[in-house]
């Protein structure tokens, strides 16, 4: 009788010691695991509106909350008006002179001529009468400096009429092209730091808190939301090194919790940690807490909605699986 007493005591010991490995499942205890991430603007500023509360389940995209922008709004206004101006007037450089400008600079230049002509000939009157003792020499000299004036107009028409007709420097294009590319990086930045006093969801998820109001003062160092993400799901569980070698990754398993009992979750070992550790106190396993054991995540095909951040998990996983090939399950959901 002592050696079928002793032969169930040493059963009962090696199926406690292997968690079930006679069955051929590991059953491992854990807590659910989900992203967080704190959302915040890009920019400084006075909250003016908030679309989002404790709990509302949100969409990658969707508007969350709004700085005021009024003043923004103005000075983009202003800065597009000149940015219309600049290209204006780049158009303008670029089209040359018009046919009638041409014109109109010849016409003066001709103009100027004949006036240079005329005083060329009022002079050599005047020297004339003078040699002559008819007036005196001050009114020659008088005549002489408007001849010299008349030929230095005549001189100025002549070339605004060649600048007519070859148009404006390449370089004065080149810099109204320059102050134009100014004046458009100057309503871009605008816009984006109007577009940064948005604050949009960047993946779906849950609120989990919101933690400033309508008038705050926001910043990028405040957090405004805080956002649980509803993909990826998993559980932290740690792997025995004695099932290690049974268990390969893309392992398929089930997960089970108090909140839904009989209730399982699909899911599948989707990480291993490479490096072992002491089992935490906090953990519950058959064996001995100084054993070695290697963190592990169990992600979870479905449950968003059920599966929240912390909550106690069983997980049960058939042993020595033929290591899948190919897409593990819901692959999808991998970070």
């Amino acid at each position: 009788m002592w050696m079928i007493a002793a032969a169930a005591a040493v059963g009962a010991f090696l199926w406690l010691r292997g968690d079930g490995k006679i069955s051929g499942d590991l059953t491992l205890h854990g807590n659910v695991d989900i992203r967080q991430v704190e959302l915040a603007f890009n920019a400084s500023g006075r909250i003016s509106r908030l679309d989002a509360r404790e709990g509302d389940a949100v969409k990658s995209g969707q508007l969350l909350a709004r700085l005021d922008t009024e003043r923004l709004l103005l000075t983009l206004r202003q800065a597009e008006a000149q940015t219309v101006a600049q290209r204006e007037t780049l158009k303008r450089l670029e089209a040359g002179s018009r046919p009638e400008e041409i014109r109109q600079a010849l016409a003066q230049r001709d103009a100027a001529r004949i006036a240079m002509n005329d005083a060329e000939n009022f002079y050599r009157r005047q020297q004339s009468l003078v040699e002559r003792h008819f007036i005196s020499q001050q009114q020659a000299d008088s005549a002489r400096f408007a001849r010299d004036k008349a030929r230095a107009q005549w001189q100025a028409a002549s070339e605004t009429a060649r600048l007519a007709e070859l148009g404006p420097r390449r370089e004065d294009i080149a810099a109204a092209a320059a102050t134009l590319a100014a004046h458009e990086a100057i309503a871009d930045q605008i816009r984006r730091d109007i577009a940064e006093g948005e604050l949009h969801a960047p993946s779906d998820g849950v609120i989990d808190r919101r933690i400033l109001e309508v008038g705050d003062l926001a910043s990028p160092q405040k957090t405004v939301f805080t956002l649980a993400l509803t993909e990826p799901l998993w559980v932290r569980v740690w792997l025995p090194e004695t099932q290690l070698g049974r268990i390969p990754v893309g392992a398929r398993a089930s997960v089970y919790t108090d909140s839904h009992p009989g209730k399982a979750y699909p899911g599948w070992i989707g990480h291993v940690s490479p490096s072992a550790e002491f089992t935490p106190k906090s953990v519950e396993t058959a064996d001995v807490r100084s054993s070695l054991v290697y963190q592990a995540r169990v992600y979870v095909c479905s449950g968003a909605g059920e599966l929240r951040q912390g909550m106690p998990a069983t997980v049960r996983i058939a042993l020595d699986q033929t290591p899948p090939a190919g897409t593990p399950p819901c692959h999808d959901n991998l970070p």
